[in-house]
């Protein structure tokens, strides 16, 4: 599918179906993607490092019979750590990353990915070094389109320089609007999709966390913004979406997404979830059309308590 048709409006985040996040679902996972498909979402994410490997894995399963009508992001460049999981560790060697593209390939069922994300600048490594070799990727075939991930606007500018960005992906959200400064700005001037990560908060922003109460593998055990302390302090926050949502017949969940989605035709968000009903409702959340009073109380809502990581 072609990466500027399909990487718009709201897509679909796979990671919590097989990393980081945990808590029991029924619902199974690759029904879940192929309705997601069905209902029009046509941007699937995932990475290498999320199970790791088994997320990749599950969105080929799932989308093998649908790969003309969707377009499949995957990442590159972060490894689990020594424990099996965070912290995770970069490694974004050319070497690398020509073996890890071949591996990805395989995992989902495909001849060539549509958006190869740089998951993380390696410390270690320079990104043109980096980026150089992705872009051989392109020439190879393998891949339609590169993506960044996690960057100033000084890499963004040495990355496009050597071939060009499609792609930056980084968090924003209710409560993570660092990127509205500069990033966000930048992408719509350059004619780069922005993605945001995490758009609803990691969940919080569903209204439906209310305590701490994660398991240990769970990322938001050790994150400061779900520390019980954070979590009252931040649930002002979700009180005044809510009080939004109840003005447009809709949950927390969509009026974030409808106010991630307000800030420009090229934002394209990745709600991630395990459940069928929370897919739809996601989805949905593109038919909000926020108000400028509504609009004008979101912007002003107050920062979240805790550091993002």
């Amino acid at each position: 599918m072609d990466t500027r048709t399909a990487f718009r409006g709201i897509g679909l985040g796979c990671m919590p179906m097989s990393f980081a996040y945990f808590g029991n679902t029924d619902d199974d996972p690759v029904a879940l993607i192929r309705r997601a498909v069905e209902l029009g979402v046509t941007h699937v994410d995932t990475s290498d490092v999320y199970g790791p490997f088994t997320n990749e894995e599950l969105v080929g399963e799932a989308l093998a019979p649908v790969l003309d009508r969707v377009g499949i992001a995957t990442k590159v460049g972060l490894l689990v750590g020594p424990n099996g999981g965070y912290p995770l560790v970069n490694d974004a060697r050319p070497a690398h990353i020509v073996t890890a593209v071949d591996e990805s390939l395989r995992r989902l069922r495909t001849d060539a990915i549509d958006l190869y994300y740089l998951h993380r600048i390696d410390p270690d490594v320079p990104l043109e070094e980096s980026w150089g070799a992705m872009a051989g990727l392109v020439d190879a075939g393998k891949v339609r389109a590169l993506g960044l991930s996690e960057v100033t606007v000084e890499q963004l500018e040495t990355a496009a320089a050597i071939h060009p960005v499609a792609a930056l992906q980084s968090e924003l959200s209710l409560w993570t609007r660092d990127a509205l400064d500069e990033v966000v700005p930048w992408c719509l001037a350059n004619d780069v999709v922005f993605v945001p990560f995490s758009p609803l908060g990691r969940g919080f922003l569903t209204g439906t966390i209310t305590r701490a109460s994660f398991e240990d593998l769970d990322f938001r055990a050790k994150n400061p913004r779900f520390a019980p302390e954070a979590i009252d302090a931040n649930l002002a926050i979700v009180d005044r979406v809510r009080a939004i949502g109840e003005r447009h017949g809709a949950t927390p969940a969509q009026i974030a997404l409808a106010w991630v989605l307000a800030q420009g035709p090229h934002v394209a968000p990745i709600p991630g979830t395990k459940r069928l009903r929370y897919l739809e409702e996601n989805v949905s959340a593109a038919t909000i059309t926020l108000t400028p009073e509504d609009m004008a109380q979101l912007d002003a809502l107050p920062p979240a308590v805790g550091a993002r990581y």
